[in-house]
């Protein structure tokens, strides 16, 4: 705290929105603005914080101003697949809506669909009479996987 007081204060500020996760994701100039600093410092703090050893930063996008902002654990990366590696993590993520192209109507948008919810042991069946011949109505038990969301035992 003593050598960088910005990057003590970016350190709170993300350890703040975690939350249930182990990542960040957020521009640098939403992190300036939440910080009340310039977006050269919150780069320098940044860089001071992944220099010590407190966060892994991963890059999200090409251009590099938003980053995943990784604390406590590194990510975990799987095995090459097509040539590239990928890493699959959960985050908070922070978006300021000066960022958002449709920032005029934030707020105003229609509901998005909801997929549907399935309690546990339920099965989806699709339903209707199907295609007309040469395709046919599934088989017993052959029935699509069709999306939903499961709601666990924990969870009704």
């Amino acid at each position: 705290m003593r050598d960088s007081p910005n990057a003590a204060m970016l350190m709170h500020l993300l350890v703040a929105r975690v939350g249930e996760h182990n990542a960040v994701v957020v521009s640098q100039k939403t992190m300036a603005k939440i910080m009340g600093r310039h977006v050269n410092t919150v780069k320098t703090a940044f860089k001071t914080l992944r220099d010590r050893n407190w966060i892994e930063i991963r890059q999200v996008g090409e251009r590099g101003t938003v980053n995943a902002y990784i604390i406590n654990d590194r990510v975990a990366w799987t095995g090459k697949r097509d040539g590239i590696r990928y890493s699959l993590f959960s985050a908070a993520v922070v978006v300021s809506d000066e960022e958002q192209p449709d920032r005029d109507q934030l707020g105003q948008q229609e509901p998005l669909r909801r997929v549907p919810s399935l309690l546990r042991d339920e099965q989806q069946l699709p339903s209707g009479d199907g295609l007309p011949p040469p395709s046919e109505p599934t088989l017993p038990g052959m029935e699509p996987d069709l999306p939903a969301t499961k709601i666990g035992e924990d969870d009704a």
